[in-house]
């Protein structure tokens, strides 16, 4: 999939069916749309292409709502990637492009940089300057410059729910990551780099990678969840059975709000300094404060075994104390 950030990187002789949306957490729904839009090109014979938006068009206009993003850009990227699109434009959101009226927006964009021969989108689908621009807005200026408009139904859950990426927020906040999941049609993720942390957790049998998540990305609620530690390689990824810690690690008085993974039964992972990701499959617990240590590591182990159950994978116990030495500065 090919990547542009600025009109002057595509092509001039592109011909294109285009989709476009800000595809946060790209849910079910996105995928929807994105499947039309690579349908539709392969019906054409020509190249479907990916609009989206960098920063997020909220982050811009409302910075006071201190919007979290449920994926970080290249996270989205790569999801939007296995759709089978053939690029993303990453059109920087600036007052340069949100000064444009709808029908300059489209001009500049649809028509003269992507050559659009069918625009698909979703139903709630606004654009132009304050959002004046809708469906029929974009079906009147498609009849003007000789290009089709498909609109794709939005997607509901049981319940009549519209599937959106403000759902998956609240079910994020709420620690409900099986119902984010559902939405999602993939487990929520973090990604970031593994840091040195307070090794608390190798004194007491928990050897733990503490995750620093990507900046300006949503975590989850507070608790312990089990999930998938994942590391990538060149021929491939590995999926290590992991119980997750978030919040501000209560027993110890912590200020600090952290992000930490117990990979089951293992001792030798050295990950300091990698970049990881962790898959959350089930909150089991919210967080707390409790009476001893020797009750926390009671309820800890309690959480390794809910783990496995959970992950439908080998139980393990704690690490021999003195066992980890992974990451040891000299």
């Amino acid at each position: 999939m090919e990547i542009w950030t600025a009109v002057q990187q595509i092509p001039s002789s592109l011909q294109s069916v285009v989709t476009i949306g800000n595809f946060d957490g790209m849910h079910r729904g996105h995928t929807r749309v994105l499947a039309a839009c690579v349908d539709r090109a392969h019906r054409r014979d020509v190249s479907s292409v990916a609009v989206t938006f960098d920063p997020h068009p909220r982050v811009v206009h409302h910075p006071e709502s201190e919007l979290a993003l449920i994926m970080p850009l290249a996270d989205r990227l790569d999801a939007i990637a296995v759709t089978g699109v053939d690029a993303v434009l990453v059109a920087r959101y600036d007052r340069s492009l949100y000064s444009l009226s709808a029908e300059e927006f489209a001009v500049k964009y649809l028509v003269d940089a992507l050559g659009a021969r069918e625009v698909v989108v979703g139903e709630d689908f606004r654009f132009g300057r304050g959002n004046e621009g809708d469906i029929e807005t974009l079906r009147m200026l498609g009849k003007r410059y000789d290009f089709d408009v498909v609109m794709v139904s939005d997607i509901q859950g049981p319940d009549g729910k519209r599937w959106s990426s403000s759902w998956v927020r609240q079910c994020l906040a709420a620690g409900d990551v099986e119902e984010a999941a559902y939405i999602l049609g993939r487990d929520p993720r973090l990604t970031g780099i593994v840091e040195h942390g307070h090794k608390r957790g190798r004194l007491l049998g928990f050897p733990t990678a503490n995750v620093a998540v990507s900046e300006g990305v949503m975590i989850p609620a507070d608790g312990v969840y089990a999930g998938w530690l994942i590391r990538d390689f060149a021929g491939g990824q590995a999926f290590l059975p992991a119980a997750i810690s978030i919040g501000m690690n209560p027993q110890f008085s912590g200020d600090t709000r952290t992000v930490e993974a117990h990979v089951l039964g293992r001792t030798d992972l050295d990950l300091y300094g990698e970049t990881v990701t962790l898959a959350l499959v089930k909150r089991l617990r919210g967080m707390l404060k409790f009476s001893s240590v020797e009750e926390l590591l009671e309820q800890m182990d309690a959480d390794l075994l809910a783990t496995a159950l959970a992950l439908g994978v080998k139980k393990a116990g704690r690490a021999p104390i003195g066992a980890v030495t992974a990451g040891e500065e000299q």
